[in-house]
């Protein structure tokens, strides 16, 4: 490949740390893709004769069906997915597929195939995060009015609603998504034809081979073109943000699958046992997705580190832009189908979380917000009158709906009887009205609009 240049061919350790065959083979389906795109403008603009042209586009389809049925083979001697391809190419059909390198260089070959591949990529993100908003949106539905404990630094807060919980999450893949739709937006340009980093001097037709691609259109700086991995990190970053979100439902499955908490009951499914304590259920699925969330903020590190002090316009290291965000692609597709089918199976036991709400004297608020509007108090004051009600029931060793009415008149003359139409759970959840609040009717009304969203 190299040509007449070196005397000698590289030694067996450049040659190994030189090739990108062993991961980037990754490439071939865009490869294959690009090349064909490229070679029929090189036959539209003249630049190719039209019948080495089709031989060329005959000599790939060959290849891809036997990439397809056996796999890349894997030459270090010929490094990369291109030269693999473009070799085996010279065999099948001769001198004639050294044209297909006319006005391209690798350099802008493999902007393209990769771009190409990460907007595949995000493609099957979107859908799976789609399904898991799906799964997410069924489950909310079914517990609308379920009422569990609300917390802050993990002690109990106020009653919510397991539904209003759950649209959280929903809410969060729903920036998900729209970060992926964004990353690949800016991702929808053609670098094929910057050639190495200058531009060519044949008369080709970027617009032709950017629209044969699928691409809105051609990138307008060579230099940039084939320098530019934005497009790789752009996917990082956003999979990085699913993951963390991705992590932190994880971690509330492993809280609430605890004996502690026993708000779930995980499927064996997604579960695993002890080998020598037989009463273990572990939640190692979504443990493991907790740790996937580290290996993929990992991933989007280590390509900033490459890419943060390379001048333009291509450098070698950038052959390890690869295997990061193909590391983080796989991790971010087994988490993403891990929490959907969690979600989709997992057994929630509401009575447990109602049975803590009620316990945690989770209606203080609603005491005070009762006093504010009721007796016209300052907040301020009534969140005092409040704290010695509660107070007196942590004395008494009963929730704040049970305290008698002369004990809240002892503490202040202005309560009545009214009061306890606000203190029970479910009163709290239903009062709770303000848009994007935990009442059951504004959960369903998220979850209808929530609907004609994805169903749009």
């Amino acid at each position: 490949m190299w040509g007449g240049r070196f005397a000698a061919g590289p030694a067996s350790i450049m040659r190994e740390i030189n090739a990108s065959i062993p991961f980037d083979k990754r490439l071939w389906q865009q490869d294959i893709a690009g090349s064909k795109a490229h070679v029929a403008m090189l036959a539209q603009q003249g630049i190719v004769d039209g019948e080495d042209a089709q031989a060329i586009t005959e000599g790939l389809n060959r290849i891809a069906a036997e990439y397809a049925a056996d796999g890349v083979p894997v030459d270090l001697d010929l490094e990369d997915i291109h030269m693999v391809t473009e070799s085996r190419l010279a065999q099948l059909i001769g001198p004639t597929a050294g044209r297909l390198h006319t006005a391209r260089s690798r350099n802008d070959q493999v902007a393209t195939d990769f771009r190409l591949w990460v907007r595949d990529a995000i493609d099957e993100v979107a859908a799976g995060l789609l399904g898991l908003q799906r799964a997410l949106l069924a489950r909310a539905e079914e517990h609308a009015d379920a009422v569990m404990p609300g917390f802050t630094h993990l002690q109990s807060a106020q009653p919510v609603t397991l539904g209003h919980h759950l649209m959280a999450y929903y809410e969060m893949v729903r920036r998900d998504r729209s970060r992926f739709a964004d990353a690949r937006a800016r991702a929808d340009e053609c670098p094929l034809g910057a050639a190495a980093l200058a531009g060519t001097g044949f008369p080709i037709d970027r617009q032709a081979t950017a629209e044969a691609l699928g691409f809105a259109r051609p990138t307008d700086n060579s230099l940039d073109s084939v320098s530019d991995r934005d497009f790789a990190l752009d996917y990082l970053m956003a999979a990085t943000q699913a993951s963390l979100h991705l992590s932190r439902l994880a971690e509330e499955f492993i809280i609430w699958a605890s004996q502690p908490f026993g708000f779930v009951k995980l499927p064996d499914a997604y579960s695993t046992g002890s080998s020598i304590m037989p009463q273990k259920r572990n939640p190692d699925a979504a443990e493991l997705v907790r740790g996937h969330a580290g290996r993929i903020m990992g991933c989007m590190t280590a390509l900033c580190v490459t890419m943060k002090g390379l001048p333009l316009a291509y450098s070698k290291d950038m052959q390890d832009d690869k295997p990061p965000v193909f590391e983080a692609h796989d991790l971010l597709g087994l988490s993403i189908a891990a929490m959907t089918g969690m979600i989709e199976t997992v057994t929630f036991r509401t009575d447990r979380m109602r049975g803590l709400a009620e316990s945690g004297f989770a209606t203080a608020t609603d005491l005070a917000d009762w006093l504010v509007r009721e007796g016209g108090i300052p907040f301020r004051e009534a969140h005092h009158i409040t704290g010695r009600a509660v107070a007196a029931a942590e004395a008494a060793g009963v929730p704040l709906d049970q305290l008698p009415i002369a004990t809240l008149k002892d503490i202040d003359a202005r309560i009545d009887d009214r009061v306890y139409a606000v203190l029970t759970v479910d009163a709290s959840v239903a009062s709770r009205t303000s848009h994007g609040g935990t009442a059951p009717a504004q959960v369903r009304a998220r979850i209808a609009q929530a609907k004609k969203e994805l169903d749009s």
